[in-house]
């Protein structure tokens, strides 16, 4: 198929921006081809610039759960934005989406907003730095935190060595202080926390991997983790920059019955618009600056546009019905595709959670980066085109969770499991 506008508008784009592109993933370099440019966007379709229209599941990476431009987030934003886009001054809407945040998640007191999910997770583990006054962190290996130096670690010779730059500009001083661990795996985190007794400021996960396809948390190794923060007075991080507002109003400290010691947030809570946040207790947030020690700012922190968005997306999520209504719908969804799939004798393992899906090609349960890493990519790349052909958009890797919005109808889905049933002969 061609997409002759979205080829011109990439080879314009490739003169003045890096890869053309302004975040990596969306270049199409996984699975080869020129991306789609989308002009417009509405509920759970997506319209690319050569007028084609596709049945959309990654919903800008997490934040249009309710679909895209729904009525009131954008009435919400037009609204401020004829008050006014930014003022970096304190704003009455901060405090309203702050007491609702607060109220909707378990275990916090506090939030500070900030720009980006990966400007939360840096600024979560300063302050757990600063409230711990120690200096290594201990990661997992897939788990994505944003690009902040500390979190771009590879793995090095064994399960207790330093992690090592794998990127250049990460200086080796930054990685030695990140510990790396394998997702899943207890025994590997105790013994690396036995390696560096006293020296472990936090433990920083997903809750639920998002970025090694979806792979949701073994039974007790979440649990495990809890115990041995509370053992070695390790401070818990989870990074619910995908999860949060999405799995539950609570995110997946609800959901999974978990309690974090500082938790991120991202996606959901802009309603769209850029936003990030961290949050925590009381005694914690009070080691942020201006109230304690531990530093962290931002001139566009709190937009109002972005303010506006993400209060009117709670104050609907905060009634709760979305929730059940989207995972029937991701459960209806894995279904249809585990049928066609396994009626065509294509292996496959399909990974749910709430609203979150990943479909993998290989024959052993996804748990982990090693045994995501063994899905066949090639046969990734081939499912990806043919559904695109047929007008269905999944996310451009195999490495990426899909993104339900409830906007999507059952129709949409037998749409869409029809079309897996097209692609699942061609494999």
């Amino acid at each position: 198929m061609e997409y002759k506008r979205s080829s011109a508008l990439f080879a314009e784009a490739q003169k003045v921006i890096p890869g053309g592109v302004n975040s990596p993933v969306r270049a199409f370099k996984a699975v080869g081809g020129t991306p789609i440019f989308v002009k417009e966007a509405k509920g759970a379709y997506i319209t690319d610039e050569d007028g084609k229209r596709y049945i959309e599941y990654i919903n800008s990476w997490g934040p249009m759960i309710l679909g895209h431009a729904h009525t009131p987030v954008i009435d919400a934003v037009i609204e401020k934005a004829q008050k006014g886009t930014s003022f970096g001054m304190p704003t009455e809407i901060e405090t309203k989406i702050a007491e609702l945040a607060v109220s909707m998640v378990p275990n916090i007191d506090m939030i500070r907003f900030v720009n980006s999910g990966t400007e939360a997770c840096m600024s979560a583990v300063r302050l757990a730095r600063g409230y711990t006054g120690k200096d290594k962190i201990i990661k997992f290996a897939g788990c994505y935190h944003g690009h902040s130096d500390a979190f771009l670690i590879q793995a090095g010779s064994g399960a207790v060595t330093f992690g090592s730059p794998n990127s250049p500009g990460v200086t080796q001083g930054t990685a030695k202080d990140t510990l790396l661990a394998r997702f899943n795996d207890l025994e590997n985190v105790k013994e690396i926390i036995a390696q560096n007794q006293g020296e472990i400021a936090c433990i920083i996960i997903e809750p639920v991997a998002g970025n090694m396809g979806c792979i949701p948390p073994k039974k007790g190794f979440l649990e495990g983790l809890r115990s041995l923060c509370d053992a070695h007075e390790i401070l818990l991080i989870f990074d619910e920059v995908m999860t949060g507002f999405r799995l539950a109003k609570g995110g997946a400290q609800e959901l999974l019955g978990i309690h974090a010691d500082i938790v991120c947030f991202g996606k959901v809570i802009g309603g769209g618009l850029p936003v990030g946040a961290f949050a925590a207790r009381k005694e914690i947030m009070s080691h942020l600056a201006p109230l304690g020690p531990v530093y962290q700012a931002g001139t566009l922190s709190g937009n109002p546009l972005a303010m506006a968005a993400g209060l009117a997306m709670l104050k609907e999520l905060n009634e709760g019905a979305v929730f059940s209504s989207l995972q029937a719908k991701t459960a209806y969804l894995h279904e249809g595709m585990k049928k066609v799939l396994t009626e065509a004798g294509v292996n496959h393992y399909i990974n749910r959670i709430g609203s979150m899906i990943s479909v993998h090609f290989c024959e052993a349960p996804v748990v982990d980066f090693a045994s995501a890493a063994k899905g066949n990519n090639d046969r990734f790349k081939k499912f990806f085109h043919g559904l695109l052909e047929r007008g269905i958009y999944i996310a451009p890797s195999a490495f990426e969770t899909w993104f339900l919005s409830d906007a999507l109808t059952y129709e949409d889905l037998d749409v869409t499991i029809q079309a897996v049933k097209e692609v699942a002969a061609e494999l």
